[in-house]
């Protein structure tokens, strides 16, 4: 289930994407249930005269529309969700064994079958197209993701294998991975995050079975379309696929977060989930969004080969539920190597309690630059891609401090404020000098902005 889109801007494609080649070794891996191996992550980058991509196994050829960076496909092949003990990894396997656990077929073995180890690049017809998401719609602009060439990405969210799965005959599982997203820069967003898919498909005996003289209802009809059902579905169908959905949610957020959490639904709007819905939990008194989900377009289902039944989708995000079960304060420690982060998770089981202790409070160290956007289109998503890729894992925000118009020339000027912070140690300022020093001369050669510097 996409969810957390952020549409924003007119995309330019950047020079700062990849090198002419970049090799990453590894080895694309599927799953049934949890059994998937995770893509080794030891993998070199490098340049070749060629015009392609080698990742995973496989060679894709670039084009106008490719804009990887290298930074991003270091991170292919991490699995932090397949890491044991890492907080992730135990997030997902709490939802896992909750899903085992509540929900079993007939035989008495779990209804949700796991898929945790399918690879991340996929076409665009299975991160779109299968999804019916329009061609003009904002969510695939070249700003908002990551593209190997016109035909293949990195997926943006891993509603990518709806289709595929529902097609090979499941009609209920769950799908958890890495997706890749071109994002603004601070404690809670980061290029690369993990969502987990989920799905359950319902027959007419499924959806009815318990209710009192349901042997007369129906799933579908002749009808027409409104605010609250597709022109398929008839009323009570809908209406129970959306019960059981929220359901389903409610139950498993309280099992996370206990007893005293507090729920909330939004409505919102997903092109291939109608009506779609989005969960919130009220955190330290304020309201976060969690997930996404919603009763599935019948035409999404009725394409993959399950034109008799109905169903739901929901999409939600690790690391958002980690941080606020473990109360981890920044996105980027996730990635961190350092002991002193990964030790506090290993526990004897997966329900431990655990509240992140602070490696230390590193002060952090601000820089301003400033530049004249060329006459051509701009994009921010390539300028935070820039500062990303070089100043990586210290770069803890980026912030649009002001934009001013010359009243006589017309040249707009963008100053931004770099926030750097190393999670792990303090920096210095002769470092951190040299690293903003290079983002301001690589914006002026990659991006073609007149430095103000």
């Amino acid at each position: 289930m996409a969810m957390l889109w952020k549409f924003m801007r007119v995309a330019k494609y950047s020079k700062t994407a990849l090198s002419p080649k970049v090799k990453v070794r590894g080895i694309p891996t599927h799953s049934r249930h949890s059994s998937s191996k995770s893509v080794p992550s030891d993998f070199p980058a490098s340049a070749r005269c060629s015009n392609t991509v080698e990742l995973l196994g496989k060679s894709y050829p670039q084009d106008d529309y490719s804009n990887v960076t290298e930074k991003i496909l270091s991170k292919v092949g991490k699995n932090l969700h397949n890491r044991k003990h890492h907080p992730l990894w135990l997030i997902k396997e709490q939802v896992k064994e909750h899903f085992y656990k509540h929900y079993l077929g007939r035989r008495g073995t779990p209804l949700f079958s796991v898929y945790d180890g399918l690879s991340p690049v996929v076409t665009v017809q299975q991160n779109f197209d299968s999804l019916l998401i329009p061609q003009n719609h904002a969510s695939r602009r070249k700003e908002d993701n990551y593209y190997l060439n016109r035909d293949h990405m990195l997926r943006a969210h891993t509603s990518a294998h709806q289709w595929d799965l529902i097609h090979s005959g499941l009609d209920a599982f769950l799908a958890v991975g890495d997706v890749y997203r071109r994002d603004t820069i601070d404690n809670t967003h980061y290029p690369v995050f993990h969502q987990m898919e989920g799905v359950r498909l319902f027959s007419c005996h499924e959806l009815f079975s318990s209710i009192k003289d349901g042997e007369g209802l129906q799933l579908f009809e002749q009808g027409h379309r409104t605010a609250h059902k597709q022109e398929c579905h008839t009323m009570e169908a809908v209406r129970l696929v959306e019960f059981n959905l929220k359901q389903v949610l409610t139950k498993l957020m309280t099992h996370i977060f206990g007893d005293g959490l507090q729920v909330r639904w939004v409505d919102c709007y997903f092109p291939f989930t109608h009506p779609s819905f989005e969960m919130e939990i009220n955190f330290q008194g304020e309201w976060m969004e969690v997930l996404g989900c919603g009763v599935m377009e019948q035409q999404l289902v009725n394409s993959a080969g399950a034109q008799d039944k109905i169903g739901w989708a929901f999409g939600l995000g690790l690391e958002r539920l980690a941080m606020i079960l473990y109360d981890i304060p920044d996105i980027r420690l996730f990635w961190s190597e350092d002991e002193r982060f990964l030790k506090q998770f290993i526990g004897p089981h997966i329900w431990q309690k655990i509240k992140f202790q602070p490696l230390s409070r590193y002060p952090p160290l601000i820089n301003d630059i400033s530049f004249w956007l060329p006459s051509e289109t701009y994009s921010q998503s390539d300028f935070y891609d820039l500062v990303r890729s070089i100043g990586g894992d210290l770069i803890e925000k980026v912030v649009l401090l002001d934009e001013f118009a010359h009243p006589k020339t017309k040249k707009v000027s963008h100053c931004y404020r770099i926030v750097y912070r190393h999670p792990e140690r303090t920096l210095t300022q002769d470092e951190v000098h040299h690293i903003h020093r290079a983002i301001e001369e690589s914006a002026v050669r990659e991006l073609g902005v007149e430095g103000r510097f």
